[in-house]
């Protein structure tokens, strides 16, 4: 087991495999194993990072919850594996430590994580190679995305919470994967209510944009949370950013359709890394 600690929080984190790294960020519901469908697509090309922000999985928090201190979280992990303090290539320390890790990775938010990773992009970008905003605008201060998330949030709330999350025929077809998927949240003690920081940090457009990573808007076209026109006009609106929405994908992408997420993903991780290569 690794721990990185923030501002006297303990953070439990894994590393996988070996390469260009990808730190993976969970939202609301999940913890540092939601990604199990990710870290076996990736760990053999890539460093995978999973953590449990505060409040979620093995990261305990007694305090009261505030989510404006998640960037700090997720600067922490990184500069624990960027010292090597943890195992080379798993979450269970067996082998020893690694002498040092990567110095950047992309960083992966997902829903609610989103707006976390990017700030700690944002505030750490000799950490950060890159960055995605799965299912999220990432907290951009913006008046007219600002009006279109609130009306998706609305058209949300007027469905079963379950079916803003998985699709109908997802969970008939696999109500194995539907019920671990439930039981994700059962080990997190941070509730909803403890989120209500979360995207009072968010950056402007032109503060975005300027940033020196690329950042990649990736959305699904059957997300019930965050519609795919929203994240198309954010995406003509931040100068640079790659929009990819992914046909037929809900809003929990990466666990109902991960092939479907990792593809997508790995696109853009080889690009960041290819263009990092070159300019070496």
């Amino acid at each position: 087991m690794s721990w990185a600690e923030s501002n006297g929080t303990r953070l439990y984190y894994e590393v996988h495999g070996s390469g260009p790294a990808v730190l993976f960020v969970h939202g609301s519901g999940g913890h540092h194993a939601a990604w199990w469908q990710q870290v076996a697509a990736l760990r053999g090309d890539y460093t995978v990072i999973t953590m449990d922000l505060r409040g979620f999985g093995c990261s305990r928090w007694e305090a009261e919850h505030d989510s404006a201190v998640f960037p700090g979280d997720i600067i922490a992990v990184l500069d624990a594996v960027a010292a090597g303090r943890g195992p080379a290539s798993s979450g269970l320390a067996s082998s020893g430590l690694a002498s040092s890790g990567p110095e950047r990775a992309v960083l992966v938010g997902q829903s609610i994580g989103a707006a976390a990773a990017l700030r700690a992009a944002l505030n750490r970008p000799d950490r950060a190679a890159g960055v995605v905003l799965a299912h999220s605008l990432g907290g951009l201060k913006h008046p007219e995305l600002a009006a279109l998330v609130k009306a998706d949030r609305a058209a949300a709330e007027q469905l079963p919470v379950l079916d803003r999350l998985l699709t109908p025929a997802f969970r008939a077809e696999h109500p194995d994967r539907a019920f671990l998927f439930q039981q994700m949240g059962t080990f997190n003690t941070a509730k909803m209510a403890d989120l209500r920081n979360l995207g009072s940090d968010g950056p402007t457009l032109d503060e975005l944009a300027s940033a020196p990573f690329p950042v990649l808007l990736l959305a699904g076209e059957k997300d019930s949370v965050l519609s795919a026109a929203t994240v198309r006009r954010a995406g003509e609106l931040l100068a640079g950013a790659q929009v990819e929405i992914v046909p037929g994908a809900p809003h929990s992408m990466y666990w109902e359709t991960p092939a479907l997420f990792n593809d997508a993903l790995a696109r853009f991780l080889a690009g960041v890394y290819a263009a990092q290569a070159s300019r070496a």
